[in-house]
């Protein structure tokens, strides 16, 4: 454990002018008086720390001196490829691996180009849950992606419903989505490979990792696979239609109340408007419930025309918000 603290200490001087020692001890979460014997120690090794004096005093490495340590493992140069993403890494237990390996390439590069990270950082940052939603980790994520990156096939307890069932799975991949991880992986069959399913990680009871690693299918591709699905999932949930005239208002907020895709294929097939600039469109819905509850947002921009009984729930919500607002 000393070692590696060691190691980035070196990596944090090399790749900076120089560091106090309480911004030595934050980075690496210890105290000052342990930086001040990791330095020390560092000395005695002939590693050439310095220590300036004062209240604009620090640490700094003299003479140019270059540490060689700077190849990244297989698992930093994987975490560093996901360091947009720092809630993910943390997830999965990759926040180590991803900063150990940002170091390396900080201290690799020309002073010039070592605040490149800080100022990417500065500029872009990835937020994946949606608004209002506090997710919360899945205990076994961690386990699973340990599989992941390791190839190594799994046997997992998995809620279905009321039932729980266990399935032995080859972890392809995970996707991060709205804040609520999901793992692609295959089922093995008698013939060896099977088909691809999806599940959701805060539905697994238990994640064993077997001895053997598996073979990837050198023709899976992660993202197409996931859009592919939720593509099908969307279209499989999607069983209704219901007739609706929107305002020109109506029709530009339909895909923030629905489904984007039902909102473009709705949109997509409307005759002209009429005089008012109204259009009628027939939109996909999961159920006359859901889409209740969906187009209560667009308030009187939209008229359900059928079915029947939706439109017989808006004309009831109509006559009971007459009366409170009368």
């Amino acid at each position: 454990m000393r070692a590696a603290r060691l190691i980035k200490m070196v990596l944090l001087l090399q790749s900076r002018p120089s560091m106090t020692a309480a911004e030595l001890a934050r980075e690496l979460e210890v105290s000052e008086r342990t930086i001040t014997r990791d330095a020390q120690a560092l000395s005695e090794a002939g590693v050439p720390v310095y220590a300036d004096r004062g209240r604009a005093g620090g640490y700094r490495l003299i003479g140019g001196y270059r540490t060689r340590l700077t190849g990244l493992a297989r698992t930093e140069a994987e975490a560093l490829f996901l360091s947009g993403v720092p809630g993910a890494l943390r997830d999965m237990g990759l926040e180590d691996a991803a900063s150990a390996a940002r170091l390396k390439v900080s201290a690799a590069l020309l002073p010039s180009l070592r605040d490149a990270s800080r100022a990417a950082g500065q500029r872009f940052h990835l937020d994946a849950p949606a608004w209002f939603d506090e997710p919360e980790t899945p205990e076994l994520l961690p386990a699973v992606a340990e599989a992941v990156w390791d190839d190594r096939r799994i046997t997992a307890g998995y809620r279905r419903g009321t039932a729980e069932v266990e399935r032995v799975l080859e972890p392809y991949g995970l996707v991060l989505k709205a804040g609520v991880w999901y793992l692609c992986a295959r089922v093995p069959g008698p013939a060896g490979s099977g088909p691809f399913r999806v599940y959701r990680i805060d539905r697994f009871t238990e994640v064993r990792p077997a001895t053997e690693r598996f073979t990837r299918e050198d023709g899976f591709d992660l993202p197409g696979f996931w859009a592919e699905r939720a593509e099908q999932f969307a279209r499989s949930i999607l069983r209704a239609e219901a007739v609706v005239r929107l305002s020109p208002e109506g029709a530009r907020r339909l895909a923030y109340v629905v489904d984007p895709a039902s909102a473009r294929q709705a949109l997509d097939g409307c005759g002209a408007p009429d005089g008012r600039g109204w259009v009628t469109a027939v939109l996909p819905v999961e159920s006359e419930e859901v889409a209740h509850a969906q187009l209560t947002g667009l308030g009187p921009e939209v008229e359900v025309l059928s079915p029947a009984a939706l439109r017989e729930r808006f004309a009831g919500d109509a006559v009971r918000l007459a009366a409170l607002y009368r």
